[in-house]
């Protein structure tokens, strides 16, 4: 199959490519380099021994999409291109549903008048809101507690009316929890621009002495130690969960829970990171982050039964990776 990956040079994005590129699968990556770097694609390459084409495109340009046309035939489209940081949409909410929902509308018109019949899209667990976990896909979607969630909500919309209008476009959406992790290489991780946003870069630049501390978005949750509790997963099961769902070949419009079924504290990963790397690292505990819930996981059966996957690997893995990566980084 020929694959169009958006957002390809980005962090679950390249992990996805890689997984493609074993499995055989011809690959185009697009890719605006506004939250990755273009030398991951050699860094690709390097892990797998095999080509894929990279373009310099934003999804929210759609005659640049169009273009695309000229030269390739694809057989389904996986959707990563967006802004992901659940603090930067509160701060910035324009911002967010003019990249994340034009892109993806471009996308499915994309795929619309070039007939592609599968897209698969990257979504969150965001989009249950304040729902109590675990969450499973069953669930009526409660409001949303920031515009990152929103955007991926009115995404999964969009999607679910775009299918049910044309009965030859496949949509399968993936509502992953917390990606961490890295490739065990070293060679591929995440780069957050700037601040990190995510718990796990921003520990191991701690680590790394890149950072005094790593500051604790509250400890006054109804959890095991206060902090919130979170459902991670590496970031290499979740690149699998992307290829098994397009190998399934699935018609009409399926959602799955990507994550393990297991809440991990804040606190218990970064405890998992000193004992695993036997590095400590010096935190503070400060006010609760506006957006945040205080516990999210997923119930994972209908991805097991219905994709045959699950998640693998373990915490001990995702902190071990995650360090080996941090320490390659220039």
């Amino acid at each position: 199959m020929k694959i169009l990956v958006s957002g390809g040079l980005g962090y679950i994005g390249s992990h996805t490519v890689v997984e493609l590129l074993n499995r055989n699968q011809e690959v185009v990556i697009i890719d605006n380099l506004y939250n990755s770097q273009e030398e991951t694609h050699q860094k690709v390459k390097s892990i797998t021994s095999k080509d894929s084409l990279f373009i310099n495109i934003d999804a929210t340009n759609f005659d640049g999409l169009m273009s695309l046309n000229e030269k390739h035939s694809f057989d389904a489209i996986i959707h990563f291109a967006g802004y992901k940081a659940v603090g930067e949409s509160v701060a910035k909410p324009l911002m967010y549903y003019h990249n994340n929902l034009l892109s993806t509308i471009n996308l499915a018109r994309f795929a619309n008048e070039c007939n592609i019949p599968r897209f698969i899209f990257s979504s969150s667990a965001t989009v249950y809101g304040e729902g109590v976990s675990p969450f499973n896909e069953e669930m009526p979607l409660l409001k949303t507690t920031n515009p990152y969630g929103e955007t991926k909500a009115m995404n999964e919309r969009i999607l679910i009316d775009a299918a049910k209008a044309n009965k030859n476009f496949n949509v399968t959406l993936l509502r992953y929890f917390n990606p961490v992790g890295a490739h065990r290489s070293g060679l591929i991780g995440e780069v957050p621009n700037g601040v990190p946003n995510n718990l796990m870069p921003y520990v191991t630049q701690v680590a790394k002495g890149k950072r005094e501390k790593l500051f604790v978005y509250g400890n006054d949750y109804d959890t095991v130690d206060g902090t919130g509790l979170r459902d991670y997963i590496h970031v290499v099961d979740l690149a699998k969960g992307h290829v098994q769902t397009l190998e399934s070949k699935q018609e009409g419009i399926n959602i799955y829970n990507l994550g393990t079924g297991k809440g991990t504290s804040v606190l218990e990963l970064v405890h998992a990171f000193e004992k695993e790397n036997k590095i400590e690292i010096p935190y503070e505990i400060v006010d609760r982050r506006p957006g945040d819930i205080a516990v999210s996981y997923a119930d994972v059966s209908k991805a097991k039964k219905e994709l045959n996957w699950e998640a693998k690997l373990t915490i001990e893995d995702m902190v071990r990776d995650a360090w080996n990566f941090e320490k390659n980084i220039k």
